[in-house]
């Protein structure tokens, strides 16, 4: 097989039942420190699509629906523990998020306004803006 980069599933989520449809980060549990978008690597025999359902799950406690592809964020130094490639959705879910497996806390926030990101994560919610939100 040859030798390619790990792949990952992020989720920019969006809480429909919530005005203005606020997205929900997550603290960083282990390096790279930082706020992030809800993801995590893909595990062998599983799709994106999956992957990204359940690293939403275990980090935040929401299930996600509608999934929609946003993007594929491939450039080499996006990570600093290596290069990574990450298929990006946005999904949307009602209800509270909890903090879980790889997160240290959850927050809830105006997505015009996010704290420093981890990783390209700046850069993943700015396409998601000027793409257009529902």
């Amino acid at each position: 097989m040859p030798r390619t980069p790990p792949v990952a599933a992020d989720v920019v989520i969006e809480l429909s039942d919530r005005p203005g449809r606020p997205i929900v980060l997550v603290e960083r549990r282990f390096p790279p420190p930082g706020w992030a978008l809800p993801g995590g690597f893909v595990e062998i025999g599983e799709t994106v699509e999956v992957a990204a359902v359940r690293e939403a799950r275990e980090e935040t406690g929401l299930a996600v629906a509608g999934l929609r592809l946003l993007g594929v964020y491939s450039d080499p130094r996006r990570d600093p523990r290596g290069h990574t490639v990450s298929v990006v959705f946005v999904a949307e879910a009602d209800g509270d998020p909890v903090a879980g497996d790889d997160a240290r806390n959850v927050a809830i926030i105006d997505p015009r306004n996010p704290p420093p990101l981890a990783f390209d994560h700046a850069r993943i919610i700015a396409d998601y803006l000027a793409r257009g939100r529902r």
